[in-house]
């Protein structure tokens, strides 16, 4: 069975190797084991081999926060999936040919949903679900400010925020993108720059920002702290730069922003897993009807796994790079 192993922290593509490793066996009863058909290669992926993401097990150790698998064995007493179905995981560890996980840490999949897509279901549709609906009390009309507005994450904020009413001012560094994130419902998009209050406060009208979403840190967190009205709320949620997200004290106290971060784990465990699994239903169904999607650049074999984390690196590509461990995605 090949697996993704690192065996050392550092350049993504430089450390982690595609091994032989046994194979994971039948399952236990409660067990499912899948074949994993697909996975992306997120930034926290690539933060991960770095050493540098929150989780940092000993090594050797195996990437891989999410992917879309289809079940080869169930053992007994599992009812809640069948051999043949479509999963994503709720594990780690999915940079591999097969896993054998807890029933309980799968969720099925409706028949028809694209399996390209669905192997990126697990994090960024919810993700940026949340962001919109578990920080800021929104009303329908309010505006929300967004950097990194071509990332998976903004292009799907983009479209969720179109579903629930609200208008997005989305913020980018090359002006060719705005012809392409209007099409999927952009309200408003800027330029980034230090003059960025300027350009939101035009493009809006002068209406005031309540949530402003930022995943760049350092003076840009600043910066979208300015675009905000007052007693606003800020979310950090990632970190392109490597940097802390920089907040004048006076933005606080005189102003009334409100700051807070975002980890999808945190957030999730505040539901019970019932609902959990209804909010990946409600998206699931949504990914495929089409209303949720992203454009992927390019899909790589397990063995060529340095390439494709060499690919994903590339600040400048469009669109995600997925992995297929077994052959062909079908």
């Amino acid at each position: 069975m090949k697996q993704v192993v690192l065996e050392a922290y550092g350049v993504p593509h430089e450390v982690a190797r595609c091994v032989e490793v046994p194979d994971v066996g039948p399952p236990a009863p409660g067990e499912v084991v899948f074949e994993v058909i697909a996975f992306p290669i997120n930034p926290a992926d690539l933060a991960f081999c770095r050493g540098k993401y929150r989780l940092k097990p000993p090594l050797p150790a195996t990437p891989g926060a999410e992917c879309i698998g289809r079940v080869i064995a169930v053992g007994e007493g599992v009812g809640s999936v069948a051999v043949g179905d479509r999963v994503i995981n709720l594990q780690r560890e999915n940079w591999t040919q097969r896993r054998r996980v807890p029933a309980a840490d799968v969720i099925s999949l409706p028949p028809g949903l694209d399996a390209r897509q669905a192997s990126m279901l697990r994090i960024n549709p919810p993700t940026a679900l949340l962001l919109l609906t578990d920080i800021a009390s929104l009303s329908r009309g309010d505006w929300v400010v967004q950097n990194v507005a071509n990332s998976s994450v903004g292009r799907l904020l983009i479209r969720l925020a179109r579903q629930q009413g609200l208008r997005t001012v989305n913020v980018v560094r090359r002006e060719a993108l705005f012809d392409e994130l209007r099409a999927l419902g952009a309200d408003a998009c800027v330029l980034d720059g230090p003059d960025l209050a300027q350009r939101v406060a035009q493009a809006t009208g002068g209406q005031p920002v309540r949530l402003g979403i930022d995943a760049v840190g350092g003076q840009a967190t600043a910066q979208l702290a300015a675009c905000l009205a007052d007693e606003a709320w800020l979310v950090t949620y990632g970190s392109m730069t490597g940097q802390e997200p920089v907040l004048a004290r006076s933005e606080m106290a005189y102003r009334g922003l409100k700051m807070t971060g975002f980890m999808l784990g945190r957030f999730l465990a505040r539901r019970p897993p019932d609902k959990v699994r209804e909010l990946y239903a409600q998206l699931a169904t949504q990914m495929a009807g089409g209303l949720l999607d992203v454009p992927i650049r390019a899909v790589y074999p397990i063995e060529r796994i340095d390439e494709a984390l060499a690919h994903a690196a590339q600040g400048s590509r469009d669109g995600k790079i997925l992995v297929a461990p077994n052959g062909p995605i079908a």
